[in-house]
C-alpha cells in the first residue's frame, strides 16, 4: 500500500507571505518611478518579495533551467512531427549545446539540469546524472493502455519531490521548468481537457515542431480515446498521471508541489508544464501562488490551462519549441523586476 498522501501537500503549502507583499506595495509606492509605470514588472516584483518573503526584494542570483525528459508510447500513432522514441536525440543535443534553451542559457550563465524519467534509449548512453531518477523505458500508449502502473507512477512523482528538494537545498532561487519529449503535449492535451471538462478539438495543437492536418486529426482522435479512460479517475491524480500522463509529467507535477512546498518559485514554460501545473493546482489550491507563467506559446491546451488557474503569461511571442526557452525569454524581465523594486531610491520626503 503506498504510503503517499497527496491531500497532505494542502496543509505543508502556504501562500507567499501577503503581508510581505503589502509591504512591497508600500515600498514601490515611494519609488520616484509611479506606480503601475512599471507596467508588469511592478507586479513581478511584488510577488518576487513574498515569495522570498524579502523587501526589497533580492536579485535572482541563483537561477537553473529544469527539464524532465519523456518518449511517450503514443507518438507511434504519428501525432508529432518528430519520430516516436527520439526524445533521446533531443536531450543529447541540449547537453551538446545546440538546442534554443542551450544557446539561451549560456548566454544568460544558467545552468541546465535534464532528468530522464522515461527516453527511450539505452540509459548507459547518458550520462548517470541524467538518467539516474529514470523509471521506466517510455511510457505506454494512452489510448489503449495506461502510461504508467501505480508503482511507477508513485516513483516518478516520489523523484520529481526529490529534484525539487535537491534544488532548493543547493540554494536554486528559481527554477525554469521544462520538458523535452515526444509525444509531451498530446499527454497534457489529455490532462487539460480532462481537467476543464472540455473536448479533445479544443486543446489539441500542431506541437513544438507543427504536425500537418493529418497528424493533427490523429491527434485529437489519440486525446479524445484518452480523455475517454481519464474522465473515471478525475478524483485521483496520481491515478490520472499513471493512466494518461507518463513518467515526465508525473514527475513535473510531484516537482511543482514539493517546490511550492520550499518556497521556490518556479518560471512555466509551455503546454506540458501548464498541464502539470493544473493537476497540481487541483492537489493543493494555494500552490500556483508560487508559480509564473513565462509566455504564450499558442498551444490550445496551455491557454486553456492559464486561464483556469488565472496565470497571466509574461511574454507572447509564439515561441512553441518547448525546452524551457519560453522560461529563459521571460528570465530577464523577472531579473529586471526585482532591480528595478531592489535598487529604484525612493522620493524624498517632503519636509514640514
Amino acid at each position: 500500500m503506498s504510503s503517499l498522501n497527496l491531500d497532505d501537500f494542502t496543509d505543508l503549502i502556504e501562500r507567499p507571505d501577503g503581508g510581505v507583499r503589502r509591504d512591497a506595495e508600500a515600498r514601490r509606492e515611494r519609488q520616484i518611478v509611479p506606480p503601475g509605470s512599471l507596467g508588469r514588472l511592478d507586479d513581478l516584483g511584488e510577488w518576487l518579495a513574498a515569495a522570498q518573503s524579502a523587501v526589497p526584494v533580492r536579485p535572482i542570483e541563483r537561477p537553473r533551467v529544469v527539464l524532465f525528459a519523456g518518449d511517450h508510447g503514443i507518438a507511434g500513432l504519428g501525432v508529432s512531427a518528430r519520430e516516436a522514441g527520439s526524445a533521446a536525440a533531443l536531450v543529447r543535443e541540449v547537453l551538446e549545446g545546440g538546442r534554443p534553451v542551450s544557446v539561451l542559457a549560456r548566454r544568460q550563465g544558467v545552468p541546465v539540469r535534464v532528468v530522464d524519467m522515461s527516453l527511450d534509449c539505452d540509459p548507459e548512453s547518458l550520462p548517470e546524472d541524467v538518467v539516474r531518477h529514470r523509471v521506466r523505458r517510455g511510457s505506454g500508449r494512452i489510448d489503449i493502455e495506461d502510461a504508467l502502473s501505480a508503482e511507477e507512477a508513485e516513483a516518478a512523482f516520489r523523484a520529481g519531490m526529490a529534484v525539487a528538494d535537491e534544488e532548493a537545498d543547493s540554494g536554486t532561487d528559481l527554477v525554469v521548468l521544462g520538458d523535452v519529449s515526444v509525444g509531451g503535449t498530446t499527454a497534457a492535451g489529455v490532462l487539460v481537457a480532462a481537467l476543464c471538462g472540455t473536448d479533445a478539438s479544443v486543446v489539441t495543437g500542431r506541437g513544438g515542431q507543427a504536425i500537418d492536418d493529418l497528424a493533427w486529426m490523429r491527434k485529437c482522435a489519440a486525446i479524445r480515446d484518452a480523455l475517454r479512460r481519464a474522465r473515471p479517475v478525475l478524483g485521483d491524480q496520481l491515478r490520472l498521471l499513471a493512466m494518461v500522463g507518463g513518467a515526465d509529467l508525473t514527475a513535473m507535477t510531484g516537482f511543482l508541489l514539493q517546490a511550492a512546498v520550499r518556497k521556490l518559485p518556479v518560471v512555466l514554460d509551455g503546454v506540458v508544464t501548464a498541464a502539470c501545473a493544473l493537476v497540481a493546482q487541483r492537489v493543493a489550491f494555494r500552490a500556483p501562488d508560487w508559480w509564473v507563467a513565462a509566455h504564450s506559446s499558442g498551444e490550445p491546451g496551455q491557454a486553456k490551462a492559464l486561464d483556469r488557474m488565472a496565470l497571466d503569461p509574461v511574454l507572447s511571442h509564439g515561441v512553441t519549441v518547448g525546452e524551457g526557452a519560453g522560461g529563459l525569454l521571460a528570465l530577464p524581465l523577472i531579473q529586471a523586476a526585482a532591480a528595478l523594486a531592489a535598487e529604484l531610491p525612493e522620493t524624498p520626503a517632503k519636509p514640514e
